[in-house]
């Protein structure tokens, strides 16, 4: 079976001495999240845009489900996959259900159909029914940012790309969107190749995170592989304490959570262990 995304030697230049991606090899599996994490300029939204053609690559060959990228349909391609990025990038005409429904009106779906699917989809990431009607201007960010996720699922894409999607809001919704986007991809296990520079995000999200540096994949694994086992001193310098911070803090919030609801700590227990 064809992996779901595919990058053979990719490599990306602006002039020759502004080398962006160095010699790029990278299979996604289908149902994986996989995350690209790296400083500003290393290269992973450059690397992430061009999985729906928003950019070019000079040299390699970059397949989607087994397909070339040079032999799909460009709007084909980009209406096949989901889209959510910082901005959110939401028209400002469109109410909400308009805009989440947006790429299943392209693709012929009735308009009874669309409205039923944003309604459902809505309640997924966490607005409610009233929502539906109003425009973006009368949204706060976080609930834009919600919406954007919505849209990004509407067309029920085996892809969904995602650039800091939840980088513009403030720390308690970002926390509330990544643990709805976890839900969400633990329902659904779409393929989602997820941007960020927060090594905390990452961590928390990643089945597999990929680090990049200079335009170049320096280490691929689990958080624990990266903390514990780094390749070469430019992990363990992008990582520093804040790897075995996050490492612990997510380890940690998922041991509790999981004895929660086993049963094996009540919520007093856990009152008494933190007072302790």
């Amino acid at each position: 079976m064809p992996y779901a995304i595919e990058f053979e030697h990719i490599s990306k230049s602006y002039t020759f001495e502004e080398v962006v991606l160095s010699d790029i090899n990278l299979n996604i599996e289908d149902g994986q999240f996989v995350v690209l994490l790296g400083s500003s300029g290393c290269g992973k939204t450059t690397l992430l845009k061009m999985v729906n053609k928003l950019l070019a690559f000079d040299t390699g060959y970059l397949r989607i489900h087994g397909k070339k990228l040079s032999d799909w349909n460009i709007e084909e391609l980009r209406r096949s996959i989901g889209y959510a990025i910082q901005q959110v990038g939401l028209f400002p005409h469109l109410r909400v259900w308009e805009n989440i429904s947006y790429v299943p009106k392209l693709q012929g779906v009735g308009k009874e159909e669309r409205k039923r699917r944003a309604l459902e989809l809505v309640d997924l990431v966490g607005l409610k029914a009233e929502h539906l009607d109003r425009y973006p201007r009368q949204l706060s960010g976080g609930q834009r940012q919600r919406v954007g996720v919505a849209r990004a699922l509407a067309a029920e894409p085996s892809i969904i790309l995602m650039d800091e999607p939840f980088g513009a809001v403030d720390e308690q919704t970002r926390s509330q969107l990544q643990d709805q986007l976890k839900r969400i991809h633990r329902q659904f296990h779409q393929t989602i190749l997820f941007v960020t520079h927060d090594i905390h995000e990452a961590f928390r999200l990643a089945d597999r995170i990929v680090l990049i540096h200079e335009g170049r994949i320096i280490q691929e694994g689990t958080p624990e592989e990266l903390v514990f086992h780094p390749k070469e001193e430019a992990v363990r310098t992008f990582l520093g304490k804040r790897g075995l911070s996050a490492l612990l803090d997510q380890r940690v919030m998922d041991g509790l959570y999981e004895r929660l609801q086993t049963g094996a700590l009540d919520v007093d227990q856990l009152v008494s262990q933190l007072k302790g």
